[in-house]
């Protein structure tokens, strides 16, 4: 479960991280006049792929990923290592 709610901190961290590198191209391409450079910019962007869609979370979701966030700051952590220990405590009904 942690390792799950870790991953999907990462990703919301990634996905801030996309944003922000967006944000900066967007300011820059504001200004910008040489209308040959703008039309060279557009095919590049226009011809390039895109990997894979943007992930929307639930509220839930993000719930979690403030939850979480919560415990990391507040120290509220176990290692992987115990955490597969407790899982089989717990598969095997300890």
């Amino acid at each position: 479960m942690m390792a799950t709610i870790n991953y999907l901190y990462q990703k919301l961290v990634i996905m801030a991280q996309v944003d922000n590198l967006r944000n900066g191209i967007i300011e820059k391409l504001l200004t910008i006049s040489n209308k040959d450079y703008l039309k060279a910019l557009y095919k590049l962007v226009e011809s390039s792929t895109i990997d894979k869609p943007t992930v929307k979370l639930t509220e839930e979701q993000t719930l979690m990923l403030k939850l979480s966030d919560k415990d990391i700051k507040n120290g509220r952590l176990i290692s992987q290592n115990q955490l597969d220990k407790d899982d089989l405590k717990w598969l095997k009904g300890l």
